[in-house]
């Protein structure tokens, strides 16, 4: 399923088109000469110690190594302790935590915080200096995610709220940066989604007429080249070329050619683990499929950091759906019996519970179990259509669900 489009809209103003959005308003900054140019791009990024610590931590936090990403983060933050990259590395571990199942909001409040602690670092050294190139992009960064956040819950006003702030520092960064690995990650995206908007989202065309036009292929190979050469966004760019190849290519071949290099760079990251099943799944190779989805049972069940009960539910519903459509329907209903039991946790996106009721509605309907398969399509019904299952619960209904 695709992102709604109000949530690409605001990705797109809070993390990826901040310089050219800024660089189309009436009064443009002046662009700094060349003597200027390196004082004001001189970055923390840049220093032996936080590259050796940052990057291995990063190689840590995405192989779920919470605690010894947390310890090399504080070095930095003890080395560095008026600097905004401490808490901005350690707010990742609490960001990962969360996109490891968006259903838990418990960790939201404490990780808005913690941007919020990169922000008043920013501040302080703004107010020292204007033209601080490291607080303009941590800033830009702590309100990029907390847009991010925003858009997860649906807070679409906080959303384009901290976008806006996103966008007024992000043009600082732009003008000066080198426009090689890490710091063409965002034009890269800027570019792809201002072109392919449009064609997928007719909805985008009042909005995006007021900005600069993008360039698909020149936002691939700007991700390429962060994918290549980056230092602390490669994966992320690995990340969104295997997602933008499965969601708007239709590249599976391509999708899982990045989704690999993430798989063999994490091995054990089961975000990637999941999209790697997922791609193969939407590509119709099921056999290959399966044996991701069970292998990510097999680590859930044997409590490997990182695969939680979301990443369980992601699994049982995908090998459900496997043994739904080859009619091996016992099977399926094992699967979402499991599928239920996971479920039943107090959770405010219900989507996995809603789409495991249609499967087992389906799977009893092709059984002969008519009157237990009206009991799941109503239960479909009485809940919030959080992903798109109404319409088949109603013509179920209306007509049984008859396999093949």
């Amino acid at each position: 399923m695709r992102p709604p489009f109000v949530l690409l809209i605001a990705g797109l103003l809070l993390l990826v088109g901040g310089g050219r959005v800024a660089q189309a308003q009436t009064h443009p900054s002046p662009r700094p000469d060349s003597q200027g140019l390196e004082a004001r791009t001189s970055s923390i990024l840049n220093d032996p110690f936080v590259r050796s610590a940052g990057t291995k931590g990063l190689d840590r936090l995405y192989g779920m190594q919470f605690n010894e990403a947390k310890a090399l983060f504080d070095t930095i933050d003890e080395r560095y302790p008026d600097h905004p990259i401490g808490p901005f590395l350690k707010g990742l571990n609490l960001w990962w935590t969360i996109m490891l199942d968006l259903t838990d909001t418990s960790h939201d409040e404490a990780f808005a915080e913690q941007m919020n602690v990169v922000i008043d670092r920013c501040n302080a050294l703004l107010d020292e200096n204007p033209d601080h190139f490291d607080a303009a992009l941590f800033k830009a960064a702590a309100h990029g995610f907390l847009a991010r956040l925003h858009s997860n819950r649906s807070r679409w006003w906080k959303t384009i709220r901290n976008g806006q702030k996103a966008i007024n520092y992000v043009q600082t960064v732009e003008e000066v940066a080198p426009k090689r690995g890490d710091y063409v990650f965002g034009s890269g995206m800027y570019d792809y989604y201002v072109a392919i908007l449009p064609k997928e989202y007719s909805l985008s065309k009042a909005i995006l007429w007021m900005l600069p036009d993008g360039d698909k292929q020149r936002g691939l190979r700007y991700l390429r080249e962060t994918a290549q050469n980056g230092r602390y966004v490669q994966t992320e760019a690995l990340y969104f070329l295997a997602k933008v190849h499965y969601l708007y290519e239709d590249d599976f071949h391509r999708s899982r050619e990045w989704v690999e290099r993430l798989r063999k760079k994490h091995p054990d990251n089961p975000f990637f683990h999941t999209f790697e099943g997922r791609i193969h799944a939407r590509w119709g190779r099921w056999d290959e499929a399966r044996q991701i989805f069970e292998s990510v049972v097999e680590r859930c069940e044997a409590d490997q950091a990182g695969y939680n009960t979301h990443m369980e539910e992601v699994a049982r519903l995908y090998l459900a759906r496997d043994r739904l459509y080859q009619d091996q329907y016992q099977d399926a209903l094992t699967h979402l019996a499991e599928l239920e039991q996971l479920t039943s946790r107090d959770i405010e996106n219900t989507k996995y519970r809603m789409l495991g009721y249609l499967y087992q509605g389906m799977a009893y309907d092709a059984l002969g179990r008519r009157e237990l398969a009206v009991n799941r399509y109503r239960k479909v019904l009485r809940m919030e259509d959080a992903a798109g299952a109404h319409e088949d619960a109603e013509e179920y209904l209306a007509s049984p669900y008859e396999g093949g």
